[in-house]
């Protein structure tokens, strides 16, 4: 079977290894190298880190749309399949028309929701009882081709988003291979989505992650392992910015949201708009993360609440 892959980040890397160790991937293509650090030395993605390491070619257009000699290579290989997870690109209907039996995105939801750039995240931060992945043949929407296969794994009140990225990536590489070989069998039928039924995951920004206090202890929770460990959810400490990593959620309440309750070697107990969040893990500016234990070994915490930005 002759297969091109399209991906960038860690989250594509065991799709890339089980894809070239069950077929032999014929060509990757990932997003262009960049400049990292003071040096400003080049940084290649992680596919392509592993594609050199297993002898595959690599292409990295700007934009793959506009670049005819990379479009006109693809179509040389006459590739049976093209695989995407988590490219970074919009395909034109040119590119994904290309191959035999279609286009094929690993998707980290359970489509039609969360359609968009973090579903991950989202499916934490929205508190929902299980997450997973979709493998569906691709059009020129985001994210609205029809279905192939579902992987559905359920999510515990521990689970965070690094967790949760680490088991979809392990899993997503037998699900394409699944997928694969079910359409070029004719063993399997793509299911239309439900439109109407639709949800977005949208960026990532600063305003996602900063803590509002005056939601609940649930609420707060969930944000924090949607985030957890990067980019972190954050609040204030006296003009301090500090990233809140682990919590559970407790009983009780009564004061003003955000208000320091008691500071123990267990965590820091703070009042919401419904319930109490008790603080396990932090990360002050300059400072690894650390549990509340450990941090409380060399600092003290004297405030009494924490603060939302001024700015």
């Amino acid at each position: 079977m002759k297969v091109v892959f399209m991906g960038t980040p860690d989250f594509a890397v065991p799709s890339l290894k089980e894809m070239d160790d069950r077929y032999g991937v014929d060509l990757v293509v990932t997003q262009p190298d960049k400049q990292k650090g003071r040096g400003k030395k080049l940084q290649f993605s992680p596919v392509k880190e592993e594609a050199l390491k297993r002898n595959i070619r690599v292409l990295q257009p700007l934009k793959l749309r506009n670049d005819r000699e990379v479009i006109e290579e693809i179509k040389s290989l006459e590739p049976d399949f093209i695989i995407v997870v988590a490219y970074g690109q919009i395909l034109s209907e040119e590119v994904l028309s290309i191959p035999k039996y279609g286009s094929i995105n690993l998707h980290a939801s359970l489509l039609p929701k969360l359609r968009g750039a973090a579903p991950l995240n989202f499916a934490l931060i929205e508190g929902h009882e299980e997450s997973g992945s979709t493998t569906m043949l691709m059009n020129k929407g985001l994210d609205t081709g029809d279905m192939i296969l579902t992987d559905r794994v359920p999510l515990d009140d521990e689970m965070n988003v690094e967790k949760l990225h680490d088991l979809l990536s392990s899993r997503g590489g037998k699900l394409l291979i699944e997928s694969m070989e079910g359409l070029k069998e004719g063993r399997i039928t793509p299911r239309k989505q439900n439109h109407e039924a639709s949800t977005y995951a949208p960026l990532i920004t600063k305003e996602t992650c900063e803590i509002s206090w005056n939601r609940s202890a649930r609420e707060i929770h969930n944000l924090v392992r949607g985030l957890s460990p990067v980019p972190g959810a954050f609040s204030y400490i006296e003009e301090n910015k500090v990233k809140i990593l682990e919590t559970e959620v407790l009983e009780g309440n009564g004061s003003e949201p955000g208000t320091i309750l008691e500071v123990t070697p267990k965590g820091i107990q703070v009042a919401t708009g419904d319930g109490v969040l008790h603080i396990l893990k932090l990360q002050y500016p300059g400072k690894k993360p650390m549990l509340v234990r450990d941090f409380l070994n060399g600092n003290e915490i004297t405030v009494k609440k924490f603060e939302r930005s001024v700015d």
